[in-house]
């Protein structure tokens, strides 16, 4: 492999003088020195073409031993330095201090063919100065995850970090998957992770919530120069303030778009503290996450967060203002006034209401979204959580009922109760007559309007007991239940003759089973 690094991140910003993973509170600094602790046996278990090519990385690469013993943290390329960030947030809404990178070492930047910069982190390569008690491992199940949603959530158009391969690292990795005081040995992993840069809300917390406002503001510059180059700084000082104004109104309108998406495609992030929202706007740490499937805006796939459901779907759009306005409040020192502030989190609510109008004209199959098209939306989503519709089939199926002669037999695929089904029939049937009155009124030919429904509704989604099947089958010593379904999730919108059973309702056994409905973060 020959991977060119630049490694701006440790270049240019302060390191904490200590190097290696004892535990310890970080002042000063936006990183540690620290390496990849060796695994016993690396073996590659999956990866993304894509990303590979992305990189510069060719198949041949992959196949070869180096590849396998790299991006398990057995060993470093020229060029590499790998680091542990330090960073802080808000989680379940409490300030909990210093976080930083736990089980997470950045190998460095690497800069491709085209120029572009690839940040490559490994996921579970072992303790830092972050992990508390904790070991820096990952389990398989929660690698697992982490990995096919990182590709799905790209394939489906959402903004997300990447994923370049899973190892399986020979090392058994004890959890307590419940918190009921059983814990298990499982078989260890790494993800390696890819995104144009990690920095998080939590990046900016922690040292403006330490007084460091130097420390703060190298940060933030540091932000906008290397991660935002469309943005360019002026000459004087007020030029400076307009920068990180048009800077923090950038993020928070990128944070809206990304939210839209989930909500597009039915995706529940889990655990949106203001440690796991990026900076870039891009979807990050993939826990406890799930996509919906009868439909319930009050459905979150987290159990830590079951009583309180702070996470659940239909708080999603709050919550990332929320994060947002946490985000202003650690960045106020910098700014001369906070006016910029209150203007960017205004941006986000008008940011959302575009991808949002956006949304529910792709999903409708409108050219336009009108005011009363968002009062329609809203009224079919109420009929979808009274009936207990499943999100994904309803709306991709949604295409195919006649507009002049409306029924639900194109939707039967989507129910889960029969007796809902027939209950809420007279009033799903009246929708249906009221949305073809408006599609007609449109005016869209029928194969210009189901184009536009498929490309925003998709046929296939990472639903969990999906995920489960194949942890299942990989914690067995067969990975190919994972490479069927990324490479079904590699093109989501398109029919896939023979894929039939990875468009289906979710099974009732899957109902309440672990990791089939909600999850925990232990991994």
């Amino acid at each position: 492999m020959n991977l060119r690094f630049d490694n701006h991140f440790v270049g240019k910003l302060p390191a904490d003088q200590e190097t290696g993973p004892r535990q310890r509170q970080v002042h000063g600094a936006l990183y540690s020195r620290v390496e990849p602790t060796p695994v016993a046996a690396p073996r590659l278990v999956a990866h993304s073409l894509e990303v590979a090519s992305l990189l510069g990385i060719s198949e041949t690469d992959v196949a070869s031993p180096e590849f396998a013993r790299v991006f398990a943290g057995n060993e470093l390329l020229p060029g590499m330095q790998p680091f542990a960030a330090n960073y802080g947030g808000h989680q379940f809404g409490h300030w909990a201090g210093q976080l930083g990178d736990g089980r997470a070492i950045s190998l460095g930047e690497s800069i491709n063919a085209k120029g572009e910069r690839w940040e490559l982190q490994l996921k579970g390569a072992g303790p830092t100065p972050y992990s508390r008690s904790a070991d820096g491992r990952a389990v398989l199940r929660s690698s697992v995850r982490e990995f096919l949603c990182s590709e799905a959530m790209h394939h489906l158009g959402v903004p997300t970090t990447r994923a370049l391969c899973l190892m399986a690292t020979g090392d058994e990795v004890v959890r307590d998957m419940f918190y009921d005081g059983h814990p298990r040995r499982e078989p260890g992993a790494i993800v390696c992770r890819v995104a144009p840069s990690f920095i998080r809300f939590g990046n900016f917390e922690l040292p403006a919530s330490r007084g460091d406002v130097g420390l703060l503001s190298q940060l933030v510059d540091f932000t906008i120069a290397r991660d935002f180059p469309e943005l360019k700084p002026g000459k004087s000082a007020g030029d400076t303030e307009a920068l990180r104004a048009e800077w923090f109104a950038q993020v928070c309108s990128r944070t809206a778009k990304m939210v839209a998406h989930w909500m597009r495609v039915g995706f529940v992030h889990g655990v949106m503290n203001t440690d796991n929202l990026s900076i870039l706007g891009l979807t990050i740490d993939y826990g406890p996450y799930g996509w919906i499937d009868d439909f319930d805006p009050d459905w979150t796939p987290n159990t830590t967060d079951a009583g309180g459901r702070r996470y659940r779907f239909g708080s999603q759009p709050d919550i990332a203002y929320w994060n947002l306005t946490r985000l202003a409040g650690a960045l106020a020192p910098v700014f001369a006034s906070i006016d910029a502030l209150h203007a960017g989190l205004e941006h986000y609510w008008h940011a959302f209401a575009a991808a949002e109008h956006s949304n529910i004209a792709a999903k409708l199959g409108l050219a336009e979204c009108r005011e009363e098209d968002v009062l329609r939306m809203e009224a079919l989503y109420a009929l979808l959580q009274a009936a207990e519709v499943d999100m994904t089939l309803f709306f991709r199926s949604l295409s195919e009922v006649d507009a002049d002669h409306p029924n639900l037999t194109p939707l039967d695929c989507a129910f889960y109760d029969i007796e809902k089904r027939r209950q809420a029939e007279p009033g799903l049937v009246s929708w249906l007559t009221d949305h073809g009155a408006r599609v007609k009124q449109d005016g869209l030919p029928f194969e210009v309007r189901q184009k536009i429904m498929h490309a925003a509704n998709p046929r296939y989604v990472l639903r969990n007991y999906l995920a489960q099947e194949a942890i299942d089958m990989a914690e067995a010593g067969d990975d190919a239940g994972i490479h069927d379904l990324l490479e079904v999730l590699r093109r989501p919108y398109d029919d896939q003759a023979g894929r039939e059973r990875f468009c289906q309702r979710r099974p009732d056994w899957a109902r309440n089973r672990a990791g089939c409905s909600m999850l925990s973060c232990s991994s």
